[in-house]
């Protein structure tokens, strides 16, 4: 299944793209795509619907973030060897964890803007994990029993905030108003037989900047799914970005290039679908 929240911001409603890639709603079936409408007996309950039944939703409307309220929005850094070394960083021995803002999930296709005084704005396409079961101390072979469905994120990060004024800590770049697009939808495990085996791919005003497959991963997911829940319970809703190939603005070379207004990013995952996002400056 491919699931959605469509509408305006804060006013989404649940819905799922039907075979013929048309929006139906499901808002008399649940009451929105989050953590409850996730755990494996509800989702086997959607599965059993006949999409024809359900109400088809006219005309074009905003897709907003895939999954509604995470309790947590993790992610992992440095985890393909190639963007690894274009940052100038040691292959890293263990995940690289950190936290980015609920706050800055956004539709996929919202415009990005730029915090105050960014100048180092860059982009990252990484394949989006949504945890469907509480997940506590469980084993790298149990790993994707845990796991809902995947998405597609684009994890955007203001490298200065994130290297120079972040104190160590990398959230600061990688938590700011609009830095989470998530979506167009979230598809579930059913569809996707090898989370490792995903092409993906980034342009910036139609240049490709990047391209990878997630077989090139360091930490697969399931292994991450087991290393975050030794940690910390991971519940149904919980949203992982994992990691992005190398083709990143603060790699390239001979300068670094970074977004600004007027840019147009369009990024994505096979099988998990696309995003386009306008950059923007600062609004208050």
């Amino acid at each position: 299944m491919k699931l959605v929240r469509y509408g305006p911001p804060g006013k989404e409603k649940p819905g799922l793209i039907d075979s013929e890639g048309k929006l139906r709603d499901l808002s008399r079936k649940v009451k929105d795509i989050d953590g409850t409408s996730l755990a494996p007996g509800e989702l086997a309950k959607l599965r059993k619907l006949d999409t024809n039944k359900l109400p088809l939703v006219k005309g074009r409307r905003r897709l907003g973030p895939c999954v509604a309220t995470p309790p947590k929005f993790l992610a992992i850094g440095l985890n393909y060897i190639d963007h690894a070394k274009e940052s100038g960083n040691p292959i890293p021995e263990y995940p690289v964890v950190f936290y980015k803002a609920e706050t800055c999930i956004v539709g996929a296709n919202d415009k990005t803007m730029l915090p105050p005084d960014s100048t180092h704005t860059d982009w990252e396409v990484e394949l989006g994990v949504v945890i469907g079961r509480k997940a506590r101390h469980v084993s790298v072979e149990d790993g994707l029993k845990y796991v809902a469905g995947y998405c597609v994120i684009n994890d955007v990060s203001e490298r200065d905030y994130q290297l120079k004024k972040g104190g160590s800590q990398w959230s600061k770049g990688k938590g700011c108003d609009t830095f989470g697009p998530i979506g167009p939808w979230l598809v579930t495990t059913d569809e996707i037989k090898d989370p490792q085996n995903l092409d993906m791919w980034l342009d910036v005003n139609g240049t490709r900047r990047q391209t990878g497959n997630t077989r090139t991963m360091i930490f697969g997911v399931a292994a991450l799914v087991s290393d975050l829940s030794k940690c910390m319970t991971l519940l149904p809703g919980d949203v992982i970005t994992t990691g992005t190939p190398p083709g990143v603005g603060l790699g390239m070379k001979p300068e670094p290039q970074f977004l600004k207004p007027g840019d147009v990013v369009t990024l994505g995952i096979k099988g998990l679908g696309e995003q386009r996002q306008e950059v923007i400056a600062f609004r208050k």
